[in-house]
């Protein structure tokens, strides 16, 4: 007799499962349900202070959207329970925080119809035990915090869908998980494994078994089951460390202050499975949650601190939050690691050697050296098997930065942070795995995250049965520096990939809601000032260096820079609440540096004269306004003068302004009809800046139906129109020659004013747009006379080539790019800069540079960028390359203006104006200047700007104990002078160095 067709066989063993899943749960009582409904969070004590609901029963609606309520669940266990496990079986179809009589977090349960990949498995957290083995007669007593969203932020219908006392029955739940594990192990082994046959053969015989499912069948499977379980490995070729992890987006679909209670039920839910999972290890990132639950729920604050201490919870990443490197700014990322760094260290004793980015956009190629001289050996991520076009050929890898730092870098190879640990999830693992041939370890995050909850029991049940599985790779649950320890034993048979790590999707979030990418902008030059400013006044005259202030904004400021806010992908109300803090945050930072500026002024000896600071490190000349006159003074690197110091004689004969020109000693421009730029000549050079016959700064408009992170590639052939001019008007104020048009498209408007300013070759776009459309994407494009196959790209301390053309797939996938100050098209004997002040994300075809301007796609935030903006560019022609015509000096002067600061009499002082620092490369830039976390010394950041070997003498104003090198967390790492106020330094290309300074009082 022939045996039962294999594919029969598996089929009527898995339609086993849903009936193995029914019968784990048996509903044995109802219980009674009420609620208190609030617009917003109330802790535990104010509980019951919301909106009373009454009695509810399944079915019933208690709220709407992010409405938040404190349930309590009533009721008593039957006696024909005695004997049995109990559990509470509750789903609000929303998000749940069960407390314990104390009101401290106890266990986080969602609604197993929250919307998820189910690919990854099933969501939901419902089940609360009771009791393992219950008297019958018990008295429950429960309460809840609810929010009325799923985890993913989605309205389901706000009702109550389940709330039941009910049997758990442990033999069948174990069952489940050994016939779930037996049968997807049996569906990845491949039809001629004897292994497959002889799984197959035994689920099949159980089946028969458990025709009917009672505890004697139940009894009967397990026995049979049991011996393929016990089938081991063998010696693995392929070990994978598992750890369990709950990404959490600190903002998303969801407002910020949801993600706090995100954390709460997700760190509840995980310690809660560390006391029945021996085994489990679980790893949480991001310094701002364990900070927002150290100040809201501090009992449970203490229970993950021990847990870490313990060893069974990993403390990971090295930033403040997961931010988006692209956009962020080079000292926002320095800032990112201090923080994050410090907090770990300072509240758990823990040095953080692993860069935790799993789901940025995209790499920035300044990140290994700022990784490598704060400490961190290693970076984990895996957004980059998101890429649309080309795979990226290695999971364990170094990374080489544009400096040249290496760091070793694995992407895990399942290509998620939410594995469902399951004998897919191994076998994808092993089979997908790029560098098995040389590696034999491979990391797994399983859990689920984004919207957080983490591991389930579903999780750790697969596991336990996984450990040494025949078919299986080994699996260890670990932490992933453990992970990281064993790779780095196999790393000297590893590639190197060297360069930015490009994400071939997102694009779109270069440019989405440039109103924050605005005031980020601002503000990361803002604090640059404001610490500049201050750390000389505490230099000079022992003022107070306002350091816990300055923490306090640049963490809210970091904040902001998580990866679905800044780029843009989140929901109205987190760009509502984000701005209106960013406009507290930007006149506060204001404030204090005007403040700081005046006394300044008052302690250089002006006699209440108005003065004017340069904290840039070179001398500039610039035009500034005094009530209605206008002057052109002369400032010395980091430095002041009083205004009459200041000025210096020049004329401004030459100026002129029409509707068709604009005219300085330096530049012409020249518009057509339609206000289009037609001509930039460059007097001096005697070359065209614009293409000869083609119009440059059109506003056009194109189709834009993607979604905040993404555009259609091919947006060029979706065209909607362009802004039409609907009037002009051209004068000359002071030293600015001025054209002012203003443009028409449906309901928006945009006003520019055009300037050529006296004795400047950089030709300005002031701009203020009135943007009202949907479904649009603004760009304006500049066609040079410029040809050249690369263009440089301002990034985090250096820039970057990137190609024009479009030979290869990788070129077409990277039509755009990011770019922060500038973006440069150079030949050998002149190029055209475009510079910026907010925006940053461009393309660059052939000889045509096009800047994104404004995005207005519908999802997740239908208002995206339909408000008023204002943003600077400026057209920036040069003779000679990038560096020969000093492009990034150019981007720092239209991004950090001269301070000007009227006099004080009420704050006076002797102090001459002192040069805090000279340096007399003008290829090495000063990034930042201030008081060190730790110290009474002063922390100056300088770095390489060209990609060349530089040396530099580096003087200061002030007499100086000592000069010590230190990394990027202040750390002195050698002794360069005493007594001595002056060093040379030796720069590599591109290279960072922290100069830590004692100054002598």
């Amino acid at each position: 007799m022939p045996y039962e067709a294999k594919k029969i066989m598996l089929d009527k063993a898995k339609s086993a499962l849903s009936r193995l899943l029914d019968a784990i749960y048996e509903p044995i009582g109802e219980l009674t349900v009420h609620a208190w409904v609030t617009k917003e969070p109330v802790p535990y004590a104010e509980r019951t202070n919301g909106t009373p609901t009454g009695t509810l029963r399944v079915g019933d609606k208690w709220a709407e959207l992010w409405d938040c309520a404190w349930f309590r669940f009533e009721g008593k266990v039957p006696a024909a329970a005695k004997g049995k496990k109990v559990v509470l079986l509750l789903d609000i179809h929303g998000e749940m925080l069960v407390v314990d009589k104390n009101g401290i977090p106890y266990r986080g349960l969602t609604t197993k119809n929250s919307t998820f990949d189910l690919t990854l498995g099933l969501p939901g957290k419902r089940v609360v035990e009771v009791s393992a083995c219950a008297e019958g007669g018990e008295t429950v007593d429960l309460w809840a915090d609810g929010a009325c969203n799923d985890l993913f932020g989605n309205f389901k219908d706000g009702t109550i869908k389940e709330a039941n006392i009910a049997i758990c029955n442990e033999n069948y739940r174990h069952l489940y998980f050994d016939w779930e594990v037996l049968s997807e192990l049996a569906e990845q082994l491949p039809d001629t494994s004897a292994r497959k046959s002889q799984v197959v053969q035994t689920l099949y015989e159980a089946s028969l078994v458990i025709a009917e499912i009672n505890p004697e069948t139940a009894g009967k499977a397990s026995d049979m089951l049991k011996r393929e379980l016990e089938r081991k490995g063998g010696d693995p070729a392929l070990e994978v460390s598992a750890i369990g992890h709950a990404h959490i987006d600190l903002a998303w679909l969801w407002p910020i202050r949801e993600t706090v209670r995100k954390g709460a039920r997700t760190f509840a839910t995980a310690l809660r499975n560390m006391e029945e999972y021996p085994d489990y290890v679980f790893g949480a990132s991001q310094p701002q949650l364990y900070q927002w639950m150290k100040d809201q729920y501090p009992e449970l604050y203490e229970q993950v601190k021990e847990r870490i201490k313990e060893g069974r919870w990993e403390a990971q990443g090295a930033m403040w939050v997961e931010p988006d490197t692209n956009v962020s700014g080079g000292e926002a990322l320095i800032r990112q690691i201090l923080y994050g760094k410090r907090f770990f260290q300072q509240e758990f004793g823990k040095e953080m050697k692993v860069l935790w980015l799993p789901d940025v956009f995209g790499y920035s190629g300044s990140l290994p050296q700022l990784l490598k001289k704060s400490g961190v050996d290693y970076m984990m991520t895996q957004k980059l098997s998101w890429s649309a076009y080309n795979a990226h050929p290695h999971h364990s890898f170094f990374w080489e930065g544009i400096d040249g730092t290496r760091v070793l870098t694995h992407l895990p190879p399942e290509d998620t942070y939410n594995s469902p640990a399951a004998p897919r999830s191994l076998v994808k693992i092993e089979s997908s795995y790029l560098d098995r041939n040389v590696s034999g370890h491979a990391l797994m995050l399983f859990g689920i995250g984004d919207g957080g909850g983490g591991p389930g029991e579903e999780h750790l049940e697969r596991l336990a049965r996984e450990k040494n599985l025949s078919g299986l790779p080994q699996v260890v649950q670990e932490s992933s520096l453990a992970f990281f320890h064993k790779l780095e034993r196999e790393a000297d048979r590893f590639q190197t990939y060297k360069g930015e790590l490009y994400l071939e999707k997102h694009q779109g979030t270069l440019t989405t809601q440039g109103r924050n990418k605005w005031y980020n902008r601002k503000l990361e030059k803002g604090l640059r000032e404001l610490e500049y400013v201050s750390s000389l006044l505490w230099a000079l005259d022992g003022v107070p260096y306002p350091a816990d202030k300055l923490e306090q904004i640049w963490k809210e400021v970091l904040l902001y820079q998580f990866h679905d806010i800044l780029p843009g992908s989140s929901i109205t109300r987190v760009y509502d609440e984000s701005l209106e803090r960013y406009a507290v945050l930007y006149e506060e930072v204001s404030a204090l540096t005007k403040e700081a500026y005046e006394r300044l002024a008052g302690l250089s000896g002006w006699n209440g004269e108005a003065a004017v600071f340069n904290s840039l490190p070179w001398e500039r000349d610039a035009w500034i306004k005094q009530g209605e006159d206008w002057h052109k003074v002369a400032v010395p690197a980091m430095s002041g003068l009083s205004v009459k110091e200041a000025i210096r004689e020049t004329s401004v004969a030459g100026m002129s302004a029409s509707e068709r020109e604009l005219e300085n000693d330096a530049l012409v421009a020249r518009f057509n009809a339609e206000g289009h730029l037609v001509s930039l000549y460059d007097k001096k050079h005697r070359r065209e800046a614009v293409y000869p016959g083609e119009a440059a700064n059109v506003f056009t408009i194109y189709h834009d139906d993607g979604d905040a992170w993404d555009f259609p590639q091919d947006f060029r052939d979706r065209l909607a129109g362009t802004m039409k001019l609907a009037k002009n008007e051209a004068y000359v104020e002071g030293p600015h020659a001025v054209l002012e048009q203003t443009y028409q498209y449906g309901e928006s408007s945009l006003k520019q004013k055009i300037v050529l300013t006296a004795g400047e070759n950089v030709l300005r776009f002031e701009t203020e747009a009135e943007w009202k459309e949907s479904g649009k994407m603004l760009r304006v494009a500049f066609p040079v006379n410029v040809f050249s196959d690369e263009v440089n790209c301002d990034i985090q301390f250096g820039f970057v080539k990137r190609p024009t053309t479009r030979n290869t797939m990788i070129e077409f996938a990277k039509d755009e790019i990011c770019a922060h100050h500038y973006i440069d098209l150079s030949q050998y004997d002149y190029g055209v800069a475009l510079l910026n002040d907010s925006k940053y994300g461009h393309s660059v075809r052939g000889r045509v540079i096009d800047l994104n301007l404004l995005r207005s796609p519908p999802y997740p935030d239908p208002l995206a960028d339909r408000a008023r903006h204002s943003f600077t560019y400026a057209l920036y022609p040069h003779e000679g390359n990038l560096i020969d015509a000093g492009v990034t000096r150019k981007g720092y002067e239209l991004n950090v203006p001269l301070t000007l600061t009227e006099g004080r009499t009420d704050r006076v002082g002797s102090h001459k104006p002192v040069q805090l620092i000279a340096i007399d490369n003008q290829r090495v830039m000063l990034e930042t200047v201030k008081k060190a976390e730790d110290s009474d010394r002063l922390i100056f950041r300088l770095f390489e700007t060209a990609g060349t070997h530089a040396r530099t003498k580096i003087s200061f104003g002030l007499p100086c104990a000592s000069i010590e090198e230190a990394n990027l967390m202040e750390e002195p790492i050698g002794l360069l002078r005493e007594k001595a106020s002056e060093v040379e330094l030796e720069f590599a290309p591109f290279e960072i160095k922290t100069l830590i300074v004692a100054i002598t009082k």
